[in-house]
């Protein structure tokens, strides 16, 4: 099944709608069999329980659920789906990411940024970080309807370097003002790619995303500048163990000072790890498992109380760009995880990571009408969310965003 029924018409409305399906789940609350979210305009007025209100749209086998936040993505990298799949040698894979870099013109980036919004969009995310390249991806982001922050991607290891990527750095981001959708932030990329220096210095202003603990090369690079990080940084051009931050928990601690930070993968980190208020672990479920890394220590560090957001990272390491599929991924994998845990990994969390979290990646009225209708298997569950993250695909997904069906 999982087709609306009735007739209805998707287009903008400025008056009130009351839809309903079979389960809605709001993110924070228990899901409600039947339930009804009505939308005024682009805001969410109400999520109420069966009988309270008449549904205007009934989408009938279907889950209604918060519009998906993707917390970390590369759109630049759409142009490489396939062409490396990602193993156990991760130094080796990074290289050629940076030699499709150097050899992709602008327009051919711009068309692959464009290809990996449209799947976004077309997946049901109504909220995107992205690591840009140059800034690249900002007027398709400003433009499109969606939620983002832009996270301008600094790199710069050599001392020599560091003035000139700071000078850059502040023009882009004077040049790119906040719009009412489009946020800017700022990317020192990761411990083995941008001084220290940087690091130390964008967290003081600007929301950051920072890979980090992505990888053992990396932990070895840190703790006693060795490695096969060594090689390929001398390859490049760019080694200087002056510029390396001294370990993991000193960018961890360095980041506690931005706005909000997003350490992105952390497949390393120790549980134990000191992981900040300000600060979001990104996990990306399925691309950690292509590259073979041992468990991820999100559970044990969600349990003491850190923040866990999803994200899919690139198509140059994942089939895809879909949020609900790095969730479904999970629940496959480990059946046993709460449902609601899974649902704001993939939602509110994230738009907590990203500094929206009092407007969208919740059902909660006074937000933004940002929603998705999910088909779902014609089966009973006891547990909703299994409904919800069931690997059948049933059929298209409905999004609307600020009150607008896509």
């Amino acid at each position: 099944m999982g087709k609306l029924s009735g007739a209805f018409d998707l287009a903008a409305s400025s008056e009130e709608q009351v839809l309903s399906a079979r389960w809605v789940f709001s993110a924070t609350d228990v899901p409600l069999s039947r339930g009804t979210v009505t939308v005024r305009g682009d805001r969410i007025v109400s999520v109420d329980p069966e009988g309270m209100r008449t549904a205007d749209i009934d989408f009938g086998n279907a889950a209604i659920i918060p519009g998906l936040v993707n917390a970390h993505t590369h759109l630049d990298l759409c142009g490489m789906v396939g062409a490396v799949p990602p193993g156990p040698d991760f130094v080796g894979w990074l290289r050629h990411v940076v030699a499709h870099r150097h050899t992709r013109r602008a327009e051919q980036t711009a068309l692959d940024i464009r290809t990996g919004l449209q799947e976004s969009l077309r997946f049901g995310t109504t909220l995107i970080g992205d690591i840009a390249s140059g800034g690249m991806s900002w007027a398709a982001l400003a433009s499109s309807p969606i939620w983002a922050v832009c996270f301008r991607e600094v790199l710069g290891l050599p001392s020599g370097r560091v003035n000139a990527s700071w000078t850059d750095l502040g023009n882009w981001v004077n040049e790119h003002p906040d719009t009412p959708t489009c946020r800017a932030g700022v990317s020192p990329h990761s411990p083995y790619s941008v001084h220290r220096a940087l690091i130390e210095a964008a967290a003081r202003l600007w929301p950051v995303c920072i890979h980090l603990a992505e990888s053992p090369a990396e932990l070895e690079l840190l703790e006693s500048k060795t490695g096969p990080f060594v090689p390929f940084l001398k390859e490049l051009g760019v080694w200087d163990p002056a510029g390396l931050a001294p370990s993991v928990d000193w960018v961890a601690w360095k980041a506690s000072r931005a706005p909000t930070a997003l350490l992105a993968h952390g497949n390393y980190l120790s549980p134990q790890a000191r992981i900040y208020s300000n600060s979001t672990v990104v996990y990306c479920p399925r691309t950690h498992a292509a590259f073979g890394h041992p468990e991820h220590p999100w559970r044990e560090l969600q349990a003491r109380g850190v923040r866990i957001a999803l994200g899919t990272d690139a198509l140059a390491s994942n089939p895809d760009l879909d949020i609900l599929a790095e969730a479904r991924f999970l629940h496959a994998e480990m059946p046993e995880l709460p449902g609601q845990d899974l649902l704001r990994m993939a939602t509110i969390n994230g738009a907590e990571s990203l500094g929206f979290g009092d407007r969208t990646g919740s059902l909660t009225p006074g937000k933004s009408a940002d929603l998705v209708v999910v088909p779902i298997p014609e089966v009973e569950q006891a547990d909703p969310h299994r409904l919800l993250f069931s690997d059948s695909q049933v059929g298209p997904r409905r999004t609307m965003w600020r009150g607008t069906w896509r």
